[in-house]
């Protein structure tokens, strides 16, 4: 029997009717939909979606900066194999088209949810994990604007249920002073009991000394870790400060395109925690390869996400078959894009633990009514051809 091969990537450029500065990855989104051989997958990016979209269908520049679909459409796709040769070829053929990454993150996601759905069987199985261990979901949400802010969700928080909390981003990095009153009101409003989350937003740059400036702070409140203080690549800036923090671990990834980008923040940025976006790094096949190099080292991965639950149930199939890495990022507060994008619910149990999506692939029904009320009118045109247009549903 001749393999499937790829027919069809389709993207839909979704957008909120406004769409503001602030910190939320849900006010847009760039949803794929790949088809061969019968069957179909869904996949997320996580970045700017025109970029990515034109990464697919771009002219080539050169041997080196070729489009993303010309090592894509019409690749046969039968096994994990197949789509592990089809990343390798994208990384090797579009190694100078920056944003492929991004957009191959969307298809390789898709990929594995189209090879589940086939056989049957759930993507983190294909991965090679035995079992889906439940995880601990930490609410994700932003500072308020004040202290007193801050408390209220914190408390909004504990009373939904939730045994963990992650703050960040702005006003975070005003002022010393500030950032503590922040830290100890997300505290108070958690309960002493709570797992206590922070992330900075990369506000500090490479400044070691400003990072370093808010640890007492945070160890005072019991803060488990400290999200990404400094620029994604900073790998230095990561090392010195992990050096000077013994209670509160640093913690990064989020930034990875790539593996080795990954492998370099817990080599040489001696991270606690890694954490890393399935819709940036290339898709689930990286991402599980990272969270099976932080076990070996004693790392401890967690899954970054920050949209629907598409790219949430994407997120956690990595590392699905790691017991002991149990925290999870669960984003609320969500825009409704991101709430109507999907059919599927993933929502904390009695105990406040959630789980991986039983239905094969990533188990998430994408919403076909969301992908036409959300849908930007968007066209591509080169040498007045078209090369994209919005695909129908």
């Amino acid at each position: 029997m001749t393999a499937p091969k790829i027919e069809s990537v389709d993207f839909f450029y979704l957008a909120m009717p406004e769409v503001t500065t602030a910190a939320d990855g849900s006010q847009d989104a760039l949803v794929v939909r790949v088809r061969a051989g019968g069957h179909e997958g869904w996949g997320e990016c996580e970045a700017a979606p025109l970029p990515s979209i034109a990464a697919f269908v771009c002219p080539m520049s050169h041997g080196a900066c070729r489009p993303v679909a010309d090592a894509v459409l019409g690749a046969k796709v039968e096994t994990p194999d197949d789509i592990r040769a089809i990343a390798a070829k994208v990384a090797y053929d579009s190694m100078d088209l920056l944003q492929a990454a991004h957009t191959w993150s969307g298809i390789e996601m898709a990929l594995w949810d189209m090879l589940g759905r086939a056989r049957g069987v759930p993507a983190w199985q294909l991965l090679g994990w035995e079992r889906a261990y439940p995880k601990t979901p930490y609410a994700s949400v932003l500072f308020g604007t004040t202290a007193d802010e801050t408390l209220a969700r914190a408390r909004d928080i504990r009373s939904k249920g939730f045994r963990a909390a992650k703050f960040g981003w702005a006003p975070f990095g005003a002022s010393v002073e500030a950032d503590a009153d922040q830290v100890a009101a997300a505290r108070e409003g958690l309960g002493p009991e709570g797992i206590l989350l922070i992330d900075a937003g990369q506000i500090f740059g490479e400044d070691v000394e400003a990072a370093a400036a808010r640890l007492p702070a945070m160890e005072a409140s019991d803060v488990l870790l400290f999200e990404e203080p400094f620029h994604g690549h900073a790998y230095r800036a990561y090392g010195d400060l992990s050096k000077r923090s013994s209670q509160v671990r640093t913690a990064g990834g989020e930034a990875a395109h790539n593996r080795h980008m990954a492998e370099h923040l817990i080599d040489f940025g001696g991270v606690g925690f890694v954490q890393i976006d399935c819709g940036r790094i290339g898709g689930l096949g990286p991402a599980t390869d990272v969270a099976r190099y932080a076990a070996e080292r004693g790392v401890t991965y967690i899954n970054h996400t920050f949209t629907s639950n598409l790219a949430l149930s994407a997120s956690i199939q990595p590392y699905a078959g790691l017991e002991d890495h149990r925290i999870c990022e669960y984003p609320t507060g969500l825009s409704e894009l991101a709430v109507d994008l999907t059919r599927t619910r993933i929502a904390p149990d009695a105990e406040g633990l959630i789980h991986i999506p039983d239905g094969p692939g990533l188990g998430v029904d994408v919403n076909p009514e969301a992908l036409e009320t959300y849908r930007v009118d968007v066209e591509i045109r080169v040498n007045g051809d078209s090369v994209f247009q919005p695909p129908s549903t």
